[in-house]
């Protein structure tokens, strides 16, 4: 594994536990809840994190495949088991590039494109359930250099809301989420979704 492999897989690690604890949260009587991804509800966003998952699953064998999983009996329970196969897959992976589609993505930008989904989900899972948690600053940190990175102008009102205005000392957390366009006080703007577009000059 690369020096940059390793990193993002860390990284990874890093957003998959936060998001567990953000998993622990949910019951039943909230699926119906609003979440800040735009028009979805805790289940379709729940859905979405399962499809996340399937889709960075199958990059860690070289080649993300365009087709919907099967529906999980227990969202939550299937999460978990996906979230554990996931690092454990690019512990192991030894590829430099996956094809997503017609493109090559280097690995180190996807699985850190991976860290930035999970955890940013993870965090909309926790405002959805009523029991938020800021994001660890150094995660979001980190966080924060990946979607400097991967997130341009074109993502904007397709993947993420636009930019949002924060003070000088704002926390690593709150930056990153008003980068990615989250409204940390009023109705949530803008969705994401994944795969992400390959940043231009990636092979």
């Amino acid at each position: 594994m690369s020096t940059a492999l390793d990193g993002a897989v860390e990284l990874l690690d890093r957003s998959l536990a936060y998001t567990s604890g953000a998993l622990s949260t949910v019951d039943a009587t909230r699926l119906a809840a609003p979440t800040p991804c735009g028009r979805w509800t805790l289940e379709t966003l729940l859905a979405h994190m399962g499809d996340s998952l399937d889709a960075f699953l199958e990059a860690a064998e070289g080649v993300v495949a365009v087709a919907p999983p099967a529906p999980a009996a227990d969202r939550v329970d299937a999460l978990r088991e996906k979230a554990c196969a996931l690092l454990g897959a690019w512990v192991r992976a030894r590829h430099d590039a996956v094809l997503v589609g017609d493109a090559a993505l280097a690995s180190p930008v996807l699985v850190a494109a991976a860290a930035l989904e999970i955890a940013v989900h993870g965090w909309d899972v926790r405002q959805a359930t009523g029991r938020p948690r800021p994001l660890p600053p150094d995660l979001a940190r980190g966080l924060l250099g990946v979607a400097g990175r991967l997130v341009d102008d074109r993502d904007r009102g397709v993947r993420f809301g636009r930019p949002r205005p924060v003070p000088a000392d704002a926390t690593p957390d709150v930056r990153l989420l008003a980068f990615l366009g989250r409204d940390l006080t009023g109705p949530p703007e803008g969705i994401s979704a994944i795969p992400p577009r390959p940043p231009a000059g990636v092979a």
